[in-house]
């Protein structure tokens, strides 16, 4: 790539599982104006953004997905090629687990992309995860499990806030019962903590109201947990910003993911938001 041909260009690499929602994601890039290209071989990346460069085009989205084999291996070296260049660049990874993915195929009857002979559809999503593989290692990882179609929308909306050069922190609750969110970096389990929901008065409730809240910080415990958390991610924040991470996602976990992973989440988020650019997901209880 040609010297500065990168400065205030904005580079977001779509990429992930089939079925995981890259083209919603691709259509909210679209819609807030960036220019789209689908399934882009990797071999034409360098040639394809110095054409859009001197078109004057400044926001550009690319889809990259396992349809490009091997030829996937090289990315990792020329997304670091092209940030040495000015090039602010975003790679997002959208996941979902197994049971996800084969349930999404089968409401909508697709064929997948790497679907050869006999092959089931589980064996061409383990095919997939290992050729997507130095792509995942570089991309933020986003679970769309639990994400509606709309959800994933504001979140990708959100995403595209975070200046570049920022490590942003992505603070998420989730209850273990729907197990562990695939794009969490850190997880810290709160479930030793007094529980709310044997309180029939804030069963119903959720960490977002002001009656678990006063229920929660009567408890020492629950401060200490709170103190011990920003300790732990205040002095290892700087090494994940020293590996050049632009998303460390953090995840709360509680049985359900209702009273007590919401409410440190939400004060985690205010807590770190004056610092450092903070985004915040409840997977199971969104805020109101």
């Amino acid at each position: 790539m040609r010297r500065d041909i990168g400065k205030h260009m904005r580079l977001v690499l779509i990429s992930g599982l089939s079925g995981s929602g890259k083209s919603i994601a691709l259509n909210v890039l679209e819609d807030t104006g960036y220019t789209c290209i689908d399934n882009l071989p990797v071999a034409l990346l360098e040639q394809t953004m110095e054409i859009l460069r001197d078109e004057g085009i400044l926001q550009v989205a690319l889809s990259i997905d396992a349809r490009s084999g091997p030829s996937l291996a090289p990315l990792p070296s020329f997304v670091q090629h092209m940030e040495s260049e000015g090039l602010d660049v975003q790679v997002l990874f959208l996941d979902a687990r197994n049971d996800v993915l084969l349930r999404r195929y089968s409401e909508t009857r697709r064929r997948h992309p790497l679907a050869r002979g006999e092959r089931t559809l589980a064996e061409c999503l383990t095919i997939e995860r290992q050729v997507l593989g130095p792509v995942a290692e570089i991309g933020h990882r986003i679970d769309t499990s639990e994400l509606s179609p709309n959800q994933l929308r504001d979140w990708i909306k959100s995403l595209l806030t975070i200046p570049g050069g920022l490590t942003a922190i992505l603070f998420e609750s989730f209850g273990y019962k729907g197990g562990i969110p695939l794009d969490a970096d850190l997880v810290f389990d709160v479930r030793c903590l007094p529980n709310p929901y044997y309180d029939p008065r804030l069963q119903a409730l959720t960490g977002h109201d002001e009656e678990v809240v006063k229920f929660l910080e009567r408890d020492p415990q629950v401060e200490q947990m709170y103190r011990d958390i920003v300790a732990f991610v205040q002095a290892w924040l700087p090494a994940y910003t020293r590996d050049n991470r632009s998303y460390l996602t953090i995840a709360l976990g509680c049985t359900g993911g209702q009273h007590r992973s919401v409410y440190l989440v939400k004060r985690l988020a205010d807590h770190f938001r004056a610092t450092v650019p903070v985004l915040v997901r409840h997977r199971e209880y969104p805020a109101p």
